[in-house]
């Protein structure tokens, strides 16, 4: 009776291990994974282009403007260049401090900008961002897809599901 036992469990483990790679074959076949390259949603979804747009208009005077700033300031600052040799020293100390003020008042501005443009940058990206995940999961969803990737090193182009996301976004205006 032992032997027969032995037997029938080493049969049952040897059909385990046959038909194993059999269901994890049929496992593989009805799940279903697709890729989507958010770098390439954020450069042609129109909801992306229309947020870029929207940003450049609202910082654009507040740019024109320290442009001019900085060109003013450094024309002031070469004319002084020429003219400082010849300049008495009174008068040259009291332009080089009105200089060095309105550098410092120049890089503030700068960076208010830097500051102000990056905070409403991150705000249009995380809208963005938003509407593109409920568009891919809308896409998901309907395509029964088990499992969504965002980043991969390799991914074949057949998984790959950006086009119908950025069409998902552009149709949900």
């Amino acid at each position: 009776m032992t032997h027969l036992t032995r037997f029938l469990a080493a049969t049952t483990l040897a059909l385990a291990a046959v038909s194993a790679p059999f269901h994890a074959q049929a496992q593989a076949e009805s799940f279903r994974v697709g890729f989507v390259n958010q770098d390439r949603i954020l450069r042609e979804a129109n909801i992306a282009k229309a947020a870029q747009a929207k940003l450049e208009a609202e910082f654009a005077k507040r740019e024109k403007d320290l442009a001019d700033a900085g060109n003013t300031l450094r024309t002031a600052s070469e004319k002084f260049e020429r003219e400082a040799p010849t300049l008495p020293e009174s008068q040259r100390a009291a332009r080089e401090k009105s200089l060095i003020d309105q550098d410092r008042d120049f890089q503030r501005k700068r960076r208010e900008l830097q500051e102000d443009a990056n905070a409403r940058k991150n705000e249009e990206l995380q809208q963005f961002f938003e509407r593109a995940n409920r568009a891919v999961k809308q896409v998901a969803e309907a395509e029964k897809y088990d499992l969504v990737l965002q980043e991969a090193v390799y991914i074949n182009p057949k998984h790959d599901i950006t086009e119908k996301v950025i069409r998902a976004l552009n149709a949900a205006k």
